[in-house]
């Protein structure tokens, strides 16, 4: 196996100042920052998905930010080939990766390796999503549960995509998804210290309530209507995400204002606390203050230099 580049991961829950810290260890250790959050991928929502904006993405290059159109649809494995490629180029110029984002099966993925799952043949999909359909989400979730217990057990009942995927791999392959995943994994594509900014919920949600207060006084209603007249279609991949479904439904006449923006701080706080659990859960990840800027540069710094002292 080839010699893995290196690279710094600065990951955390939603609001915790990654972006923040991010353009610090650029500043000190001559860094890129490449997107690993799964929402910032779409160029119509650069407000309500809280990428950098124009003058952050001056100080340092950033990739992978506001490149997909709403219509448009990026899996894991399409993600890490592009990341990949973004970190072998960013090495080349003699430059630091710094991955940042909340997304734990992109962490995962480019970090650890993900399962190079088969894909679905199109008449199995077809069949499936007729089903969905017809019998509902609680019905194919159930037969899931079956097949895939502990996939299920992970998977919402109501996230169409991901259940008509692992369906789709069972009865394609006889494997189920979980299978896939420990026994079908490919190569990481770097080595990469994992820091994560700590925050604990109960801080945090006071800080997401003024971040979306933020983000409208930024224009984040407008931006959704502007993507609306672009696009209105409900099952938009890029319409799926926090603040963006919920925009959505207001601009629909479903919700009202103040009940859309109720809704949209319940949904990141709930995301907020599933981050904080499954990062709580990676035995690799060295915690830090949101305020501990020197001390991530100094982790990153004593990362490198150990790296270097393998290599010799």
């Amino acid at each position: 196996m080839p010699e893995l580049p290196r690279a710094v991961c600065i990951a955390g829950a939603t609001g915790t100042g990654k972006s923040a810290a991010a353009l610090h260890l650029a500043s000190e250790l001559g860094g890129e920052v490449i997107n690993v959050d799964s929402r910032q991928v779409y160029a119509d929502f650069p407000i309500i998905t809280a990428q950098p904006g124009p003058k952050e993405q001056l100080l340092c290059p950033h990739h992978l930010y506001g490149f997909l159109d709403t219509t448009e649809r990026i899996n894991a494995g399409q993600w890490v080939r592009r990341t990949a490629a973004e970190i072998a180029a960013c090495v080349a110029r003699g430059n630091l990766p710094l991955l940042v984002g909340g997304t734990g099966l992109y962490i995962r993925a480019i970090t650890r390796g993900m399962a190079d799952i088969p894909p679905v043949e199109p008449a199995v999909a077809q069949r499936l999503a007729e089903e969905y359909a017809r019998q509902g989400p609680q019905f194919l979730h159930a037969r899931l549960a079956k097949a895939d217990p502990s996939y299920a057990a992970r998977t919402h009942s109501n996230n169409r995509h991901r259940i008509l995927r692992a369906l789709g791999v069972w009865e394609g392959t006889g494997r189920t998804f979980s299978w896939w995943h420990e026994h079908g994994r490919a190569h990481p594509a770097c080595r990469a210290l994992l820091l994560v900014v700590r925050a604990e919920l109960e801080e945090l949600v006071p800080r997401l309530d003024r971040r979306i207060n933020a983000m409208l006084e930024a224009g984040a209603l407008e931006e959704a209507r502007r993507a609306f007249t672009k696009c209105a279609a409900p099952k938009a991949p890029g319409w799926s995400g926090i603040g963006c479904a919920e925009l959505y439904r207001h601009l629909c006449g479903e919700w009202g204002f103040e009940q859309a923006r109720t809704i949209w701080l319940n949904n990141t706080r709930a995301y907020a606390k599933r981050q904080l659990t499954w990062f709580r859960g990676q035995e690799d990840a060295a915690w830090m203050a949101p305020d501990d800027l020197a001390g991530m540069v100094a982790a990153a710094r004593a990362f490198l230099k150990g790296e270097s002292a393998e290599e010799k």
